[in-house]
């Protein structure tokens, strides 16, 4: 008999995206509408985000992706955002060395055209062009916080 639902059945590694949900959406615009006007120059937009899980039960785990976003600096901002977007998601069948790199890198590369939807039609209905986020490369963002990670491990020890 096969897998055909993805329930990691006769052995097979499975990933399955259970649930996915915005958990807080914010999205400002501060001195509108003067800031919707033309503008000389394109504003500075700033991203950072941020990736964390919890383990909810054996094989699920909670992951969300928190993207902050602003345009422009000091008076002249023009829009501040503020998105936290998570799954839930079932790992079954995953050797135990690969669950913290598929949590931490796969889940939020799944989540990740969701974000990018929500980001661009939170821009657009703020009055702006639609931001469009440049594909995140959740690989290396595991790979600084794993090298953050133990940089502070030997500072902790002494």
């Amino acid at each position: 008999m096969s897998d055909t639902n993805g329930s990691g059945a006769n052995g097979a590694p499975s990933l399955n995206v259970l649930v996915q949900y915005v958990r807080d959406l914010s999205f400002e615009n501060p001195n509108a509408p003067r800031s919707l006007g033309p503008r000389d120059k394109a504003p500075d937009i700033g991203i950072q985000v941020n990736v964390n899980a919890k383990q909810l039960a054996p094989t699920d785990f909670e992951v969300s992706v928190s993207l902050d976003a602003s345009a422009g600096e000091g008076a002249d901002v023009l829009f501040k955002l503020d998105l936290d977007y998570a799954g839930v998601f079932r790992l079954v069948n995953i050797p135990a060395e690969q669950i913290h790199p598929i949590v931490m890198i796969e889940c939020p590369r799944l989540l990740f055209p969701f974000i990018r939807q929500i980001v661009a039609d939170a821009t657009r209905n703020g009055g702006f062009p639609p931001l469009y986020v440049d594909p995140i490369d959740f690989l290396a963002l595991y790979q600084q916080r794993a090298a953050q990670a133990e940089q502070q491990a030997p500072a902790n020890a002494n």
